[in-house]
């Protein structure tokens, strides 16, 4: 389908162009327009007189394109009529527009009557306003000042409520805190403490130029405080003499009195030497009990069986008592630890502060400084002197019973009991406490009782020391002392000894009760011949060795004993050799000082025949006869050994003799005479045989 033609001016005929008034096309002569009059002939020539150029003209051209209608008749002919429709709606559009702003002006018109009756009134009122303003400016101003006046007033009743209630007492707080007829309760502690923050806020006010108020306020705070720590003083002094430390749930406002009161060092102190000297008291009444079944008064506990009627034996006697200081002991440090380990900061803090606030402490010597507070060594302190009346007591009868014991082990048993107990108060206490001063002073009692007992028995002894057994064997005082020295030795092994080296602690012992013996029979060999001072001593110390070397701490002086039996064995060996020489009656010829290279003049037959006979005698029963002489060593074993080191060495030196012999012997046969073996045929190897 082809195209439909767009509708333009060029596509126009002239006759339609001119039926429909537009202007003719540029070029078209003017004169058709002369030539015809007619209408359509002057809208012809109206249109061709139209210039292309002309801007509305196009802008009529570009209207018409944009509709895109078809170039046609109908078109042509309708066109004309579309036009003016649209014209006519567009207008009817502006006319419908222009009746709603005539309404909005006639809105406009009220809205402008309205705004000025408000301008108005606006005006009235700001003039009433002003009227009125100047009128009541003077009561205003002063109704302000008034006000000012006002707030200035309540504030300074305010700080004046709030410096009364912070640093004024009320009525109450002051009975509470210096009345001794209040208790030491909540309402004391707490009026203290605010006391004492007065105090301290107090030198604030002491900064300001006005210094009267402050320094009035701390004196009389002061006092107060002064008057609250008397008050809190004897109301501990009062609770202390009821105080049941058996308690274990002891009075918490004890404490906390204790920790206020360590403010004031002088009084804590005082609290704690009242409390001791009444703890002192009873512990000494208590003692005083258990020991003799009634009290200081004189009544009777049947509850109690009394130690003195108990404990027969002098060691269960001393036992008892200390056991029972022991008990006690341990009783006051567990009660008392709530009141100094449980408070031990709080306490020390306290006592600082107290100290740093005495004035004595401004002008004392500087050298002269305080130790911080240690609890522990206070509360260790406290149940020293809490225990120190019934350590008197046990002091006097533990020094009666140690001088009134005469036997030598029930004495040691004594020391070393004790020993055990100062080891404990020791752990217990401390170092430098009175208890393990008496405990310590009692053990060397014991120990002086029991060197002295030793002694006694040793001074009893003497003239057995003069005396050796027939059978050279351990005198009797020796078996004594070594049984004793047993029991010595197992009761200190069972002990509990605070030395890391209990040998050399143990040493002591053995000095006091061995050596003295030992000595005994050394000074006893010296009287007898050899052999027998060498079997004596090696007898007595193969005994006393056996029984030092039963226990660990005594081995080194054993080990020291088989020293000296080695050198003593030597002795023996070197008897039993002069004994083979002489009785085989080759001891000039073994002793000949001669060089075995050299001339020997004393090997001759003669000389040789006489030792050779004597030598076949002493060979058989030898060895049997130099046992013999050993017969009362008691140690079997050793005998045999030092006989047969003594066989042996002889047997040594008869082969140095062999060899001089055969020298010469080989001399003899190259001379054709006869040799020394002639006589004298015996070996070395026959020799070893008859002495094996």
């Amino acid at each position: 389908m082809a195209p439909e033609p767009s509708l333009s001016l060029d596509n126009l005929p002239r006759s339609d162009m001119l039926s429909a008034g537009l202007p003719s096309p540029p070029g078209t002569s003017a004169f058709l327009v002369s030539k015809n009059p007619n209408p359509l002939a002057a809208k012809v020539a109206a249109v061709l007189s139209t210039s292309y150029s002309d801007t509305e003209f196009r802008e009529a051209l570009s209207l018409l394109d944009e509709r895109a209608v078809g170039n046609d008749a109908r078109t042509r002919r309708q066109i004309r009529l579309d036009l003016h429709k649209e014209v006519i709606d567009s207008n009817g559009v502006i006319v419908d527009e222009f009746g709603r702003v005539a309404e909005l002006e006639q809105q406009l018109r009220r809205i402008r009557g309205t705004l000025g009756k408000l301008n108005a009134g606006y005006e009235d009122m700001k003039t009433q306003v002003v009227s009125a303003h100047a009128e009541t400016l003077p009561v205003l101003t002063e109704a302000g000042s008034l006000l000012e006046q006002r707030r200035q007033v309540e504030t300074r009743q305010k700080v004046l409520v709030a410096f009364k209630a912070h640093f004024i007492m009320s009525d109450d707080e002051i009975a509470a805190l210096t009345s001794t007829a209040e208790p030491a309760d909540d309402r004391f502690f707490d009026s203290l403490l605010k006391a004492k923050g007065i105090n301290q806020d107090c030198e604030l006010l002491l900064g300001f130029e006005r210094q009267t108020l402050g320094s009035d306020l701390m004196e009389q705070t002061s006092k107060h405080i002064i008057f609250g720590f008397q008050k809190l003083f004897k109301w501990v002094q009062r609770e202390f003499k009821t105080l049941n430390l058996e308690n274990p749930q002891m009075n918490s406002s004890i404490r906390r009195a204790l920790r206020v009161l360590a403010e004031r060092p002088s009084l804590f102190q005082n609290c704690l030497d009242f409390f001791a000297e009444a703890r002192e008291r009873i512990l000494s009444d208590a003692f005083h009990v258990a020991l003799t079944g009634n009290a200081s008064s004189g009544v009777e506990d049947p509850t109690v069986k009394p130690i003195d009627l108990t404990a027969h034996d002098p060691l269960r006697y001393v036992g008892d008592m200390l056991a029972w200081i022991h008990s006690a002991t341990v009783s006051e440090r567990e009660a008392l630890e709530v009141l100094f380990v449980a408070e031990g900061e709080e306490l020390a803090k306290g006592l600082k502060s107290g100290r740093d606030a005495e004035i004595w402490r401004l002008v004392a010597d500087e050298g002269d400084d305080e130790t911080d507070f240690n609890a522990l060594k206070a509360l260790s302190d406290l149940v020293d002197r809490d225990v120190a009346g019934a350590s008197r007591v046990l002091r006097q009868r533990v020094e009666q019973v140690i001088r009134s014991n005469e036997e030598t082990i029930p004495a040691y048993k004594l020391a070393t009991l004790i020993n055990f107990y100062r080891v404990t108060f020791q752990k217990l206490l401390g170092i430098g406490s009175n208890l393990l001063n008496c405990v310590g002073s009692l053990e060397e009692e014991a120990l002086r009782q029991f060197r002295a007992l030793v002694r006694d028995r040793i001074a009893a002894l003497q003239g057995e020391f003069q005396h050796a057994p027939s059978d050279l064997g351990p005198p009797s005082f020796l078996h004594d002392a070594l049984r004793q020295l047993e029991a010595i030795v197992k009761t200190y092994e069972a002990s509990l000894s605070a030395s890391e080296d209990r040998e050399s602690e143990f040493e002591n012992v053995l000095t006091e009760a061995f050596e003295p013996f030992m000595s005994g029979c050394d000074n006893m060999a010296k009287s007898m011949e050899p052999p027998n001072d060498a079997i004596f001593l090696i007898n007595c110390r193969l005994t006393a060795a056996k029984c030092l070397e039963a226990f660990d701490f005594t081995r080194r002086r054993a080990g020291h004993l088989r020293e000296s039996i080695s050198s003593e064995a030597t002795k023996l060996v070197a008897n039993q050799h002069t004994f083979f020489c002489d009785g085989s009656g080759l001891g000039p010829l073994l002793n000949s000082k001669a060089t075995l290279g050299g001339a020997r003049d004393d090997l001759n037959k003669e000389t040789l025949g006489r030792a050779s006979q004597q030598l076949d005698d002493f060979l058989p029963s030898a060895l049997m006869d130099a046992m013999e002489r050993l017969k009362h060593l008691q140690d079997a074993m050793l005998a045999r050994q030092i006989t047969e080191g003594a066989a042996s060495q002889f047997c040594v030196d008869f082969e140095k003799l062999e060899q001089a012999i055969e020298t010469k012997n080989e001399a003899a046969r190259e001379a054709d005479e006869c040799g020394l073996r002639s006589v004298f045929p015996r070996t070395s190897a026959e020799i070893r045989v008859l002495l094996s």
